[in-house]
């Protein structure tokens, strides 16, 4: 650490005795004296190599490339998902087709791979409309193997068990196990099983119901809430299409999916962010940084109390924070959600969820599921991580935030009116100048992004 922190200051001096360095340099540089204190508080931001994702007890194919390989097929597989339900997908280039398609939503038509894993797709940037609108932003999925519990609301707390979030969902894929499972038979059995073992015959319909995409999740103009009520054929995830199995082929079809949901997660553990150019001026690169940028940094770790949450080398510390955010209408076709509890609830169903790292499908457990929820959690949403969060469309759990600097004032301003309980938040008297260092701070965080041959699906 002393090496280090020697390295940061040999940078700054360097920076102090360059006039033409940095975007913006020689501009406040008398203000740049920092004490050992903030140096060390930068160095916790900026180790010498970036941590790679921690080893995942709950997942033992986790760094297995065959598995990757599977997974990465399957993160832009389509046809895995049933029928397109809300009118608004009309076939224009916001949406993945028209009504009452099927096979159009995949993985990576919410989290598109060139918009660093976010949704630049969807009408607005802002909330995703796949076989529906959903209701909360999604999440960027870069560094998202640092996460333990996952989600705006810690609902899931492995990567394996998030993907039948989105499978059995009506917002998002409409679809079901069965019908996935059925797919890895028809189009997977010959990479998955030298990874997993030999598959059921999901394709046998004697043994199992045989579906299609039309015969799976909700029906096109049905309702769109969880309940999906008066469908035909249930709504994802009420196991409808189980009639007539047995207790062991119900537990394979969810198994043969938790091993699809862990190759998922073998090739989602590879999307990284990567070093930025504050990573390059904490190592010794005096000119990576501009004075304001800086002047930002001392800010984040100090006036801005940003670290506070902004923690570590992702800067997230992982937890669950009220910042009173007051949402507002961000999608078109719901209400705001104001009655969105956040991690009170998420908490819960994790701990409730018979596909948790406390169960029969993971490989072991480390003590990430909490015991309970707390009433701190209430309105209580996850720190997001800030490595190329520059790089996104909009901001917060609800998207309502357009712009970093909106994302500063806001903060700045000690939040709104919180919706439960009271706000973490207090105003900092930030000047207009410091909030602008701030955002340019923010901005020197983005990195190259994955490997170029992640962002698409692989060859065969």
């Amino acid at each position: 650490m002393r090496r280090r922190l020697r390295v940061v200051f040999a940078s700054l001096a360097a920076w102090s005795a360059c006039a033409g360095c940095g975007s913006s340099a020689g501009q406040g540089a008398g203000d740049l004296n920092p004490t050992s204190q903030e140096m060390t508080a930068l160095a916790a931001l900026s180790p010498a190599t970036l941590p790679p994702p921690p080893t995942d007890v709950s997942n033992r194919f986790s760094d297995d490339s065959g598995a990757a390989h599977l997974g990465q097929e399957l993160f832009f597989d389509p046809s895995l998902s049933g029928r397109l339900l809300d009118s608004d997908n009309d076939g224009s280039p916001d949406t993945l087709g028209m009504l009452g398609q099927t096979g159009r939503v995949a993985c990576s038509g919410c989290h598109l791979p060139n918009s660093g894993f976010v949704d630049t797709r969807s009408l607005g940037e802002a909330i995703s409309l796949a076989a529906a609108w959903g209701l909360r932003k999604a999440p960027s999925l870069l560094d998202v193997g640092q996460e333990k519990l996952l989600m705006w609301d810690g609902r899931k707390d492995a990567l394996y068990n998030q993907v039948f979030g989105p499978i059995e969902s009506p917002l998002e894929m409409n679809s079901s196990r069965l019908f996935v499972a059925e797919v890895l038979a028809t189009k997977y059995r010959s990479e998955y099983e030298p990874i997993f073992g030999t598959m059921p015959a999901f394709d046998d319909p004697t043994q199992f119901p045989a579906l299609s995409a039309d015969l799976t999740g909700c029906t096109p103009n049905a309702a769109l809430t969880p309940t999906c009520s008066g469908t035909t054929h249930g709504m994802p995830g009420d196991h409808a299409e189980y009639d007539g199995m047995t207790a062991g082929q119900q537990d394979a079809v969810t198994r043969a999916v938790v091993n699809a949901g862990k190759a998922v997660a073998a090739y989602e553990r590879k999307l990284a962010c990567g070093p930025s150019r504050f990573d390059q001026w904490m190592h010794g690169s005096a000119s990576a940084l501009s004075a304001s940028e800086i002047r930002g940094a001392l800010l984040f770790i100090g006036k801005g109390q940003c670290s506070s949450c902004h923690s570590g080398p992702y800067l997230s510390d992982q937890k669950f924070h009220n910042v009173g955010l007051a949402p507002v209408q961000v999608n078109f076709s719901a209400p705001a959600d104001t009655g969105d509890q956040g991690a009170i609830v998420g908490i819960a169903e994790a701990i409730a969820n018979p596909l948790n790292t406390l169960g029969p499908y993971s490989d072991g457990t480390d003590g990430r599921l909490p015991q309970a929820a707390t009433p701190a959690e209430a309105g209580a949403f996850k720190t997001p991580m800030l490595r190329c969060a520059a790089d996104r469309p909009s901001f917060m759990h609800t998207a309502q935030i357009k712009t970093l600097a909106e994302v500063v004032a806001f903060f700045n301003q000690g939040g709104a009116f919180p919706e439960f309980g009271t706000s973490e938040l207090s105003p900092l008297g930030m000047s207009a100048d410091e909030e602008q260092d701030l955002v340019n701070f923010l901005l020197a965080l983005s990195g190259p992004g994955p490997d170029a041959s992640l962002l698409a699906a692989p060859s065969p």
